[in-house]
């Protein structure tokens, strides 16, 4: 399968930005689905543009959001380590543009070309990374402190240049999901956070260096907040 190339070398965004053999580029309006549960899996997708979020639905009808992508991610890789259905389903949480590979294509772009196996493979690791301290954070840290970190996380502190607003398409019912706690909890943490000015609303959520400060501190604020907040009864 001939793989595109610049003159001097091949680029992976490049490749990713051009549509070409195996490749698609669409464009998904806000509240569009991707993919759903119980699909047939036989693509890879990477977000150009936009935003994603991956829920997963229990045989009990209860909906999880598992992640919300920003642009550079890759997502639907599960078909390439065997699952012949998806096991979630992806949706646009505002306009998008995403490049869909088809299986074959991954494979043989991952085999030809190091510069993407690179890329592929940081991606998986640092991804990889992230589920680990997600399923420490569920087990030892409190809802609020939990709310804390996913919101440093989705303004992306800790990369790069300064932290970024948070896009108002993320509601306080996806924050509640995400963390595994109602949206009355959430909303009464959000504004716990904006009163001790942690946090400020002006359309976007803005998220202040004093959040991480607070969470990394352990500074009273953001220890248990009563019964409801333990471990053991944080199904309340």
């Amino acid at each position: 399968m001939a793989i595109e190339r610049t003159k001097n070398s091949f680029d992976p965004l490049a490749f990713l930005a051009k549509v070409g053999t195996g490749k698609t580029i669409s464009v998904y309006r806000k509240d569009q689905i991707i993919f759903s549960q119980g699909e047939v899996a036989d693509t890879i997708f990477y977000l150009q543009k936009g935003g994603v979020k991956i829920v997963v639905l229990s045989d009990q009808g209860k909906e999880a959001v598992v992640g919300i992508l920003e642009p550079g991610q890759f997502f639907g890789e599960g078909c390439m380590n065997g699952h012949s259905l998806r096991i979630a389903t992806s949706t646009a949480t505002e306009e998008s543009l995403i490049t869909s590979i088809s299986k074959s294509a991954m494979i043989a772009v991952l085999h030809d070309e190091p510069k993407f196996s690179e890329l592929f493979v940081a991606y998986l690791l640092t991804r990889n990374s992230r589920v680990e301290d997600d399923l420490i954070d569920q087990l030892f840290n409190s809802n609020e402190k939990r709310l804390a970190r996913l919101l440093l996380l989705l303004a992306k502190f800790g990369k790069e240049g300064s932290p970024t607003p948070i896009s108002p398409n993320i509601s306080q019912e996806t924050l509640a999901e995400m963390i595994g706690t109602t949206r009355s909890r959430v909303s009464f943490f959000m504004n716990k956070f904006r009163k001790l000015g942690l946090i400020s609303y002006n359309g976007k959520i803005e998220v202040h260096n004093s959040l991480l400060d607070a969470v990394l501190r352990e500074k009273p604020q953001l220890q248990r907040d009563g019964e409801a907040d333990t471990p053991e009864k944080r199904g309340a």
